[in-house]
């Protein structure tokens, strides 16, 4: 548990130093060495210990200021459940809370927001895109899971949306993992061509 609780400190102040940048490009750059280290070296990693041993660093497409976006919530939505069977971990259940349009370069992306509930709660922004299963891991990626720590703020009334900053599911690492994955009204029909790319194990 201490291990659990050493690793999540570390993903929570990596997304207060990613908040508190004033270079996104800087920011990202050190999202990317701290994952490197966690992912390396931390007894949580999603690796196991081969894979650890044969690991030389994720991903990623390089960085374009263009995925990143500014949106306004919109919060008049059907509070749909969705609901996950996690396994050993029990079920996970989150709540749509809002809705966030995002003008990209391939088109616009309409996704839903969506509440987890359970004590404390958190905002969790799943989503798929026509990369997926080609360049990008086929169950799409993660852009919010406050509840984790990545978390990459608000600028006023708007939230922060930054698609560089998009990383896989523990699942796209190994099978042991069970994770909740994108519900089908978040997975685009556009490519968005920014973040964290297919795991690749050498």
């Amino acid at each position: 548990m201490l291990d659990l609780l050493d690793y999540r400190r570390r993903v929570g102040d990596l997304y207060r130093r990613i908040r508190e940048a004033e270079s996104s490009v800087a920011a990202w750059a050190d999202f990317r060495r701290a994952r490197d280290d966690l992912f390396r070296a931390h007894p949580q990693s999603p690796l196991d210990a081969e894979q650890k041993r044969a690991f030389t660093g994720l991903r990623y497409v390089d960085y374009d200021s263009a995925y990143r976006v500014l949106a306004t919530v919109e919060t008049d939505v059907d509070p749909v459940l969705v609901r996950y069977d996690l396994g050993d971990d029990g079920q996970f259940v989150c709540r749509r809370f809002g809705q966030v349009r995002a003008p990209l370069p391939k088109g616009e992306a309409a996704l839903s927001l969506y509440w987890i509930e359970g004590y404390g709660g958190g905002v969790f922004l799943p989503f798929g895109d026509s990369t997926n299963r080609s360049t990008t891991y086929g169950g799409g990626r993660y852009l919010l899971d406050t509840i984790k720590g990545a978390d990459l703020g608000m600028d006023g009334a708007r939230i922060v949306l930054d698609f560089n900053f998009a990383y896989n599911p523990s699942c796209a690492y190994n099978p042991r993992w069970v994770c909740p994955l994108a519900p089908p009204e978040n997975r685009l029909p556009i490519p968005i061509q920014a973040g964290e790319l297919a795991f690749d194990e050498g």
